[in-house]
């Protein structure tokens, strides 16, 4: 209805190519034109100002002889101001764009990190704005080494990880080493203490005895008091050891005879600790 009322309508963000007896007339903005058909003039096509993505998927070489597979996703749109160019100059647009990508990772990557592949984007876009396009970003969606070299790469990954593991499990076992035996030290530092006080205490001990019983009955030794002593001691000791239900048998020379040669054991063992 409306070409036969030489009328047309135009959507928003797009531009229409109106052509006079088959030559570029003008670019027609959005809204509602006349295009009187009786004096030559039609509508050629529309073209969309809408920001398109275009996914690209090249195979090239990095820097260090790996193939990869890059895929870069585009995005560009049509020059409201060179409307004319974009329509006429460029068949297929999204074909002359992926060759402009494709052009630039396999002249880019070989001579550098793949990271910095899409530095020299501004130069698609400066090529691309000849025809009547802009290229608006250039991103890097994903990059697809060999499976092999995957494979490598994880494998150095995991090697990487287990020999950080194991570095870090030595430092651990070295330091619980390191404060078992400090804390072993200290014990038997402690102990050590404890036995030499225990020691000086029973020292201590019998020397009182030996004076007190000195004074009270005249005409003993100290002799006669340590013999007396250690015999009470002996004694004791063949009792704890008959009371307990844990101990295990003890054969021992026993007899009238036998508590005095114990006494001249304990007694010359403690003289030669002395001189020592």
């Amino acid at each position: 209805m409306g070409n036969l009322l030489c009328c047309v309508q135009v959507d928003q963000s797009t531009v229409a190519i109106k052509e006079r007896f088959g030559r570029f007339d003008e670019v027609l903005e959005p809204g509602c034109h006349c295009l009187p058909w009786c004096l030559g003039r039609r509508l050629a096509g529309h073209l969309s100002l809408r920001l398109q993505q275009l996914d690209v998927r090249c195979e090239t070489k990095t820097k260090d002889n790996v193939f990869v597979n890059v895929v870069a996703s585009v995005q560009y749109h049509a020059l409201a101001d060179k409307a004319s160019d974009a329509f006429y100059k460029l068949s297929n647009t999204r074909t002359q764009i992926q060759a402009y990508v494709f052009d630039v990772i396999r002249a880019s990557v070989p001579k550098m990190d793949l990271d910095d592949v899409f530095e020299q984007k501004n130069e698609i876009a400066k090529a691309m704005s000849a025809y009547g396009y802009e290229i608006v970003q250039t991103l890097i969606v994903d990059i697809e080494p060999d499976d092999h070299v995957k494979r490598a790469m994880n494998e150095i990954n995991a090697a990487a990880r287990l020999r950080l593991a194991a570095n870090e499990k030595a430092e651990a076992e070295k330091i619980v080493q390191i404060k078992r035996a400090e804390g072993e030290a200290e014990s038997k530092y402690l102990s050590g203490v404890g036995i030499a006080r225990q020691r000086q205490a029973i020292v201590d001990g019998l020397r009182d005895s030996v004076l007190g019983f000195s004074e009270n009955v005249p005409g003993t030794t100290a002799k006669d008091v340590l013999d007396m002593v250690l015999i009470t001691q002996y004694f004791d000791t063949m009792k704890e050891i008959g009371a307990s239900s844990k101990s295990s048998s003890v054969f021992i020379p026993h007899g009238p005879g036998a508590v005095h040669d114990v006494a001249t054991q304990i007694r010359n063992g403690l003289l030669q600790a002395s001189s020592l």
